[in-house]
């Protein structure tokens, strides 16, 4: 019986990786920011049935990038365990934070263990009482984690759209500025994203309890122009 190739550790994780960022890299991009009201989510996305932007809890929203079974698995699991953990507790006691933590757990668990690593890129976002505690948590691939307080940016030709955030974010910009500076972003300045490229959502203090708001129709259109 032959023996089995040899692989190092270093090259087997490397490996991976590049097939993970391949994969996530073929996908549209999605873009997370704070703004005066809260957080925006943005991502270019045809699809009228094939969501990447969700609500998760009262103030806890969800976006997703790269394969898209893959990441709607872990946007499910993350509305059962928020549910749980509410119903278990208080709704007081759901947080971002710990739904993120979650997430690279098992992300860095699957990227370590499995043959293949999940193709995904995912951002949760929670909106604070305040501007101050508004978070973003960016979750990579492997599991690694990245606390934001301002914007952040997965999927597709993720550095040049973060280059054109970085110029133009701002935390005290109203809604409209907000998404007018995202979907520039996300277009460049080759092209032009129309509401039907797009998928729109915001966790608002001005919308009560349950913070999160899909902006579509007119209502997009109205803030595109």
């Amino acid at each position: 019986m032959g023996m089995p190739m040899y692989v190092s550790p270093e090259q087997l994780m490397k490996d991976r990786a590049d097939f993970a960022r391949k994969g996530i890299a073929r996908g549209r991009a999605a873009v997370g920011a704070t703004y005066s009201d809260g957080v925006l989510f943005v991502a270019e996305n045809p699809s009228n049935t094939l969501r990447k932007v969700s609500e998760i809890y009262d103030q806890i929203g969800f976006v997703g990038v790269g394969r898209y079974n893959e990441f709607d698995g872990l946007r499910k699991g993350g509305v059962r365990h928020a549910d749980l953990k509410g119903y278990t507790y208080s709704r007081e006691d759901v947080d971002a934070r710990s739904l993120a933590n979650l997430y690279a757990e098992y992300l860095g668990q699957h990227f370590t263990h499995e043959q293949k690593p999940m193709e995904i890129e995912l951002l949760v976002g929670e909106m604070g009482e305040d501007p101050e505690g508004d978070q973003l948590f960016h979750l990579l691939y492997d599991g690694t984690v990245m606390d934001m307080s301002t914007f952040a940016v997965i999927g597709g030709e993720a550095d040049a759209i973060r280059a054109r955030m970085e110029a133009a974010w701002d935390r005290t910009a109203p809604l409209a500025s907000a998404v007018g500076h995202a979907v520039s972003a996300l277009a460049g300045p080759e092209r032009s994203l129309v509401s039907d490229d797009l998928e729109v959502a915001v966790l608002a203090r001005s919308n009560g309890r349950r913070a999160f708001r899909r902006i579509e129709g007119n209502g997009l259109d109205d803030l595109l122009s």
